[in-house]
C-alpha cells in the first residue's frame, strides 16, 4: 500500500483537528491516499504525475461525498455535520505540476479558510524519495514546506502529507506533451 512517510501541521493544525472532531475526516483522507498499491519505476523523471493523479483523484470520488472542485479552487472538499455545526476540510493534490505551483494551492487554501468555506486545509504531494521518480520539477514535501514558508502561511491550519509509493514496478505513463501546432 502507499505509504504517508511525513505529516506537518502548522497553526494549531492538529489541537483543530481534535478540537473540531474532524479525526475521522483526517483519517478517511489518509485512507484515500493509502488504501492502494502505488508502484513505479525507480529511475529519475521516468513516471507520470499525471497518472498518480488521476489515481488519487478516482479514490476520492470513489470514497463518497467528496465534492471535486474545478480549475481556482481547492481540489476536493468534505463536510461533517457534527452536533448541528458544518465542519469542512479542503483537499489539494500536488503531484503532476511544477514544484512553484505549490504557491497557488496554498492560495487557494487561504482564500477557502479566510472566506470560512473550510475549518482546515490538507496538502497532499510526494516525499522527496517519489518525487526523484516522478516527472522533471514535481513538487517534493521539501518543496511544500518551503513554500508554505515563502508564503507566509505557517499561520494557516495546514496539514502537509508526504505520499510515498510501494516500492519498484512499471513506469506511470506520461502525458503527450502538445506542441506548437495543437
Amino acid at each position: 500500500m502507499a505509504q504517508i512517510t511525513e505529516e506537518r501541521a502548522y497553526n494549531g493544525a492538529r489541537d483543530r483537528i481534535e478540537r473540531l472532531g474532524l479525526g475521522p475526516l483526517i483519517d478517511e483522507v489518509r485512507e484515500i491516499l493509502t488504501g492502494f498499491e502505488l508502484r513505479v519505476l525507480e529511475e529519475k523523471d521516468k513516471n507520470g504525475g499525471a497518472a498518480l493523479r488521476e489515481l488519487i483523484d478516482a479514490r476520492f470520488l470513489a470514497a463518497g461525498n467528496w465534492r471535486k472542485a474545478q480549475t481556482g479552487a481547492v481540489d476536493w472538499i468534505k463536510c461533517l455535520v457534527i452536533n448541528g455545526s458544518r465542519l469542512c476540510v479542503g483537499v489539494e493534490i500536488q503531484v503532476s505540476a511544477r514544484s512553484d505551483l505549490l504557491i497557488m494551492d496554498i492560495v487557494h487554501l487561504r482564500k477557502r479558510i479566510t472566506d470560512g468555506l473550510i475549518d482546515l486545509g490538507i496538502l497532499v504531494v510526494p516525499s522527496d524519495r517519489l518525487a526523484v521518480y516522478l516527472t522533471d520539477r514535481a513538487p517534493s514535501m521539501a518543496d511544500a514546506v518551503r513554500h508554505v514558508d515563502q508564503a507566509r502561511a505557517d499561520d494557516l491550519p495546514l496539514l502537509l502529507i508526504a505520499l510515498e509509493h510501494d516500492g519498484p514496478g512499471n513506469a506511470l505513463p506520461k502525458r503527450r506533451k502538445r506542441t506548437a501546432k495543437e
